[in-house]
Parts: C-alpha cells; sequence; structure tokens
C-alpha cells in the first residue's frame, strides 16, 4: 500500500467522520513498530485520551511467539486500553477511524478491543 494513496484515503474518510466532546473520534496509527489510538475532540481539536503498545505490559508482549501474531495482540490490547481510559473519561460511545488503513489485523484488532468497553 503506497503512503500517498493511504492518505488520499484518509482525507476522504475525514470528510465523512467528526468526533466530538460527547462522541470523540478513535483514531488508529500503525507503524512498522507499534500501534496508537487516540481519541479526538475535533470541534475543539483536543485529544481526550491517548493509548500505545509501549504503555503495555512485558508478559502481555512476549505471549505470541510470530511477529505478526504478536503486533496483533497488542494491537488488541491497545483497543482494551484506550476503552478503559475512554470509560474514565465519561465517553461510552465513539465513531471509528481507521485512518485509510484496510479494515484487518492490527486496525481490526484495535476496534475490536475496544468494542468490548464501548459502543460504535
Amino acid at each position: 500500500m503506497n503512503e500517498k494513496e493511504r492518505k488520499l484515503r484518509h482525507k476522504r474518510i475525514r470528510s465523512q467522520v467528526k468526533g466530538t466532546k460527547e462522541v470523540p473520534r478513535l483514531c488508529v496509527y500503525r507503524s512498522n513498530k507499534h500501534t496508537y489510538a487516540q481519541l479526538i475532540d475535533d470541534r475543539n481539536g483536543q485529544t481526550l485520551a491517548e493509548a500505545d503498545d509501549m504503555e503495555l505490559e512485558e508478559e502481555v508482549k512476549e505471549e505470541a511467539k510470530e511477529e505478526d501474531e504478536r503486533k496483533v495482540n497488542l494491537a488488541y490490547e491497545v483497543g482494551k486500553l484506550i476503552g478503559e481510559k475512554a470509560q474514565e473519561e465519561g465517553i461510552k460511545e465513539v465513531v471509528f477511524d481507521r485512518a485509510g488503513y484496510r479494515y484487518h489485523g492490527r486496525v481490526k484488532a484495535v476496534a475490536e478491543g475496544a468494542r468490548e468497553k464501548l459502543d460504535f
């Protein structure tokens, strides 16, 4: 997947997906090594909560044997972590922004992890 094409897809998605303080946008970013998630209020331009896989404990990181499986498991835990942080902020519902990435693998795992704690 070309980065330029992903940014164009992200721009198209962002024209439809808007976050508010009551229903923020859950934005996912994945690099080659890490997965990040943010809850964003677009009206005020604020990040309400954030989570990444670097916050997770070592035992979660060491569970899977293969690299791809490990990254997906960590992404699922990032989703659960951002869901817990959202609940602490009193947020019960979010809109999901996949940031131009295809909805599979780590992006899907973040959504499923967050879905355990939130509605979207």
